[in-house]
């Protein structure tokens, strides 16, 4: 689910939009401190969750133990993202989905 849809990596994504995007992480989850993650809320940096179907952000739907179900961060100057999902594996029909190209579309002025 996007939580920020008014940065660079996000601006072509409607609010709260629920994303398809495949996960290949392994054992990688999200973690930091409580401090970190307090900041990263009131700096609104957090910019997927994983979620339901439904949007909503509960245990069953975070696959790795993520805390904060985190999928995606921004640094406090918006010109660096990590995220775990992969956009790139769904950016094409013949790979079973586009929801990555929101992403892409974003990073190229929404067009």
């Amino acid at each position: 689910r996007t939580e920020n849809s008014s940065t660079a990596v996000t601006r072509a994504i409607g609010p709260s939009q629920i994303l398809h995007i495949p996960i290949a992480h392994g054992e990688g989850n999200y973690y930091a401190d409580s401090q970190t993650l307090a900041e990263l809320e009131e700096g609104q940096q957090v910019l997927f969750r994983y979620c339901g179907p439904d949007g909503e952000v509960t245990d069953a739907a975070n696959p790795n133990g993520s805390l904060g179900n985190i999928a995606g961060i921004m640094n406090r100057r918006g010109n660096v993202v990590g995220m775990m999902p992969h956009p790139e594996r769904c950016s094409e029909p013949e790979l079973g989905g586009t929801d990555g190209l929101y992403i892409w579309k974003s990073v190229l002025g929404g067009f």
